[in-house]
């Protein structure tokens, strides 16, 4: 896989470089802000970029800017967004365009390798990895006024996996169940969310926003 890393610690920015090469990836460039990884993106055109939301010059949302600028000029590259912490509408912001090769994960899954190393490759592959603390904590927040309060704890289960970018048949191997439970649960998420007619559009997409902006 070929790599580029935006991240201003120089610190993690360096375990990145030494993580992803130990893994026979192939980091094209690391740089410390938004305006030199719009430059190396249009210069290498790598497979994936992992860029912090936070950057600079102001530490605010320059990272998220520059990975929604990328979705838009070069949509084949993919796209792993960290964060330090939990933020709904930047998660909801970058699956706006869609839910193909995206992925928002929090700083602490870079230390779980084996998670953070599956979500790249998910992103790689077209998909989609959203960290599965942000979908847990999204759960917990959940009201009765909320269409989400409809679901069963079992659909809940399937619509927090596909949240995560997992596939139906990943679904089905991660929750235990069969793939046509998984298939029955998921018709059901879309008729409860309303989505079950919904033309011109994924399904799957729109479930997942509307989980995310629940």
């Amino acid at each position: 896989m070929r790599l580029i890393i935006a991240e201003d610690s120089t610190l993690l920015r360096e375990g990145l470089v030494r993580l992803l090469a130990e893994e026979e990836h192939e980091v094209l460039a690391a740089v410390g802000d938004a305006t030199a990884l719009l430059r190396e993106v249009a210069e290498h055109r790598p497979d994936v970029v992992v860029v912090d939301i936070r950057m600079p010059p102001t530490h605010t949302d320059e990272g998220l800017r520059a990975a929604v600028e990328i979705r838009e000029r070069w949509p084949g590259v993919g796209v792993l967004v960290l964060s330090q912490y939990i933020e709904r509408s930047y998660a909801a912001q970058l699956l706006a365009a869609g839910a193909e090769r995206v992925g928002y994960l929090l700083k602490d899954r870079v230390a779980q390798v084996e998670e953070f190393l599956d979500a790249l490759e998910r992103v790689a592959a077209g998909g989609a990895a959203i960290d599965p603390e942000v979908v847990r904590q999204l759960v917990v927040r959940t009201t009765r006024a909320d269409p989400l309060a409809r679901l069963t704890p079992r659909e809940r289960s399937v619509l927090e996996a596909l949240a995560q970018g997992h596939t139906n048949t990943a679904i089905a191997e991660k929750l235990h169940v069969s793939l046509s439970a998984v298939e029955k649960n998921l018709n059901a998420v879309f008729e409860k969310l309303e989505l079950a007619h919904a033309t011109g559009y994924s399904r799957r997409i729109l479930a997942v926003l509307r989980y995310l902006e629940a």
